[in-house]
């Protein structure tokens, strides 16, 4: 797998804007065959900063139904909370 098969997307919520201007954290939807390692190397490639720590865990999707009886699923996705070295910043635009 390649950096842009790893890193999906990267989380842009109120929880999120705060960890990254007070902790220098942020949240990137990963692949979930994805490990740290390759999360880490993925987000330094990609972002061109200095990865301190990575935190992985799975989010399991929800139950779902739009007007109808039948029920459907969101699709299962990994969170990774990415620890930065200070100075390093990822811009979100």
């Amino acid at each position: 797998m390649n950096a842009y098969d790893i890193i999906k997307t990267v989380r842009i919520t109120e929880k999120g804007t705060v960890q990254s201007s007070e902790y220098n954290q942020y949240t990137v939807v990963a692949d979930t065959r994805a490990n740290k390692f390759q999360i880490r190397d993925a987000v330094e490639e990609l972002f061109k900063v200095k990865v301190l720590r990575v935190n992985t865990l799975n989010v399991r999707g929800k139950d779902r139904r739009q007007r109808t009886k039948q029920a459907g699923r969101s699709a299962n996705w990994k969170k990774a909370m990415v620890t930065l070295k200070s100075g390093d910043k990822i811009e979100l635009t």
